[in-house]
């Protein structure tokens, strides 16, 4: 007899033990970065710091959010949480609170640079664009996509990021 094999048995496979990636975070919140980037509007008298701060703490807060409803809805099914859980799922979702240091720190760096205030903004946003397609190929790749998936994967994320700028440009000028 002899065994079939699905294309999905002849991808590597991680080593027993090995934990899964999931970039879904990382491109989730590469994408609210540049909805921060885009929707800050007017910033007061320290607009660098103002932005990064914006950035890094819309991080923190969408972080908790996600930790607490993946929480919640693990009671929600009569689930017992132990701490274990807690510090796994808080683990899980830090990729979206990381997604936000590289425009914070494009922000950051921008009078280095030569760049004023709105330099440094479309700079965050095309750091956080970039993160973005960057975040969603490489997903698409370590998952054994084709590399017509993975151009689509990358397409489409950069096509979702462009809708920011357009309307950071229609509603800023």
């Amino acid at each position: 007899m002899t065994q079939r094999t699905s294309p999905q048995d002849s991808q590597p496979r991680p080593p027993t033990g090995a934990t899964h990636a999931d970039y879904s975070g990382a491109v989730y919140g590469s994408l609210l970065a540049a909805s921060v980037v885009a929707g800050a509007g007017t910033l007061g008298s320290l607009p660098r710091l103002e932005l990064a701060l914006l950035l890094l703490c819309t991080g923190v807060v969408f972080w908790a959010a996600h930790v607490f409803s993946r929480l919640f809805g693990a009671r929600m099914v009569r689930q017992s949480l132990s701490w274990k859980q807690v510090r796994r799922v808080c683990a899980g979702e830090r990729p979206i609170v990381e997604a936000a240091v590289p425009p914070a720190a494009a922000v950051a760096i921008s009078p280095l640079l030569g760049l004023g205030v709105p330099g440094a903004a479309w700079l965050a946003l095309a750091v956080a664009l970039a993160e973005q397609v960057g975040w969603a190929s490489l997903a698409a790749v370590r998952a054994g996509a084709s590399v017509r998936l993975t151009v689509l994967a990358g397409t489409v994320n950069l096509l979702l990021g462009l809708v920011i700028v357009v309307l950071k440009v229609s509603l800023h000028h």
